[in-house]
């Protein structure tokens, strides 16, 4: 015979649902601590940088304000409290936020791949004669004697350790010459733009 209470416990299979669907505590938690640590990172940066994120102006408030608590206890409080506020975000407006986040990273590392490439270039020019024709037929308006003075005075550094004045010289210049080439390249860009501009204003 079957059983008439079997089933009747009080709840619907719908409720059941329900509670199953809602997160669970371990993932709130680690979503807490996701949100918490973009925050933090947020935190480390410079605040020129943290004000040209897309963000709502109270959790950037947020933010700018707990850079500058110095006190460690105060300073936990007011990341607990980001990760509050960052949490209050709809995910278009975190999904901006990560995205200019990875974007910094990867200048980051372009950043430090071109430092790595001069650091190798001035080797070479300490090594290889040959490299210095190469740098002065790139750039013919460097003064070739001062460069061989810096070069030959590197070596003597080197050789007698002494304080490498000259050898950081030497990358200060590669340095100049790589931001020199960045600006062109900006400007030769700019310049195809207007060209494509002009051309578009001709066709119309």
């Amino acid at each position: 015979m079957p059983n008439p209470n079997r089933g009747a416990c009080g709840f619907q299979s719908s409720e059941f649902e329900q509670e199953y669907d809602r997160p669970s505590k371990s993932q709130l938690k680690r979503e807490m601590t996701a949100l918490q640590k973009l925050g933090a990172e947020l935190i480390a940066e410079p605040r020129e940088r943290v004000k040209r994120v897309p963000m709502p102006e109270d959790v950037r408030d947020a933010i700018l304000e707990c850079q500058q608590i110095k006190d460690h206890e105060g300073r936990r409080r007011q990341l607990q409290y980001v990760g509050k506020k960052m949490r209050s975000l709809d995910p278009e407006e975190l999904a901006a936020i990560q995205r200019t986040i990875d974007s910094w990273k990867g200048q980051s590392k372009a950043e430090t791949a071109t430092m790595h490439a001069m650091e190798r270039r001035r080797e070479k020019l300490l090594t290889d004669d040959t490299v210095l024709t190469e740098l002065l037929a790139e750039h013919p308006q460097l003064d070739a004697q001062h460069l061989r003075t810096l070069i030959r005075n590197a070596r003597k550094e080197q050789a007698e350790h002494k304080p490498p004045k000259a050898y950081r010289e030497i990358f200060q210049i590669l340095k100049q010459l790589q931001g020199k080439s960045a600006v062109d390249s900006d400007t030769d860009t700019d310049a195809m733009d207007d060209n494509d501009d002009d051309n578009e204003a001709e066709q119309e």
